[in-house]
């Protein structure tokens, strides 16, 4: 019998080279990973880097649905980031593409290479817009409120993925 999918959020980031490419393929090479389905992405947003420097930031959130354990998942995401010349110098160095799981279903998990719920996305408007976008009822006005002095632009229309890979977007 197969497992059961979890609905699992990811984050999207790029501040680096051809950002919009790099965050649509990403989302292919995501709806490639076997037991793993892309069912809704955010809209885009532009955002300044917070705690680093560098070009701004293009990011986004995408729903999936996963029959993987969440260390799978994690490495499978780190996969993609380096076949997209992920390098990590530095804590909070510019990248060409960051994936992240912000939710794993309900689950809470604390270990040396896995922390979720993510343990710096209520600081981040980068990563609470667009996943209030997705998800409104799990987003506070409060978290929303509490990230408002950070710079960050919805920018182009919902459907910025759409047309590439057939998903719906939020």
């Amino acid at each position: 019998m197969a497992a059961k999918p979890t609905l699992a959020y990811v984050g999207l980031g790029a501040n680096l080279g051809e950002r919009e490419a790099a965050l649509r393929a990403a989302l292919l090479a995501l709806g490639e990973v076997p037991g793993t389905q892309v069912l809704r992405v955010s809209p885009l947003y532009r955002s300044a880097p917070v705690d680093a420097g560098g070009p701004d930031y293009l990011n986004a959130v995408a729903e999936v649905a996963t029959t993987l354990e969440p260390m799978a998942l994690l490495h499978m995401l780190q996969t993609i980031e380096h076949a997209a010349g992920r390098e990590r110098p530095y804590r909070n160095a510019p990248r060409t593409l960051d994936l992240d799981i912000l939710w794993f279903g309900d689950q809470v998990i604390d270990t040396p290479e896995l922390t979720v719920p993510h343990p710096r996305m209520a600081e981040r408007a980068f990563v609470l817009r667009p996943l209030a976008d997705l998800v409104t009822q799990r987003v506070s006005a409060a978290s929303l409120q509490s990230v408002a002095s950070q710079a960050i632009e919805r920018v182009g229309d919902a459907g910025w993925a759409d047309g590439a890979m057939g998903l719906k977007c939020s």
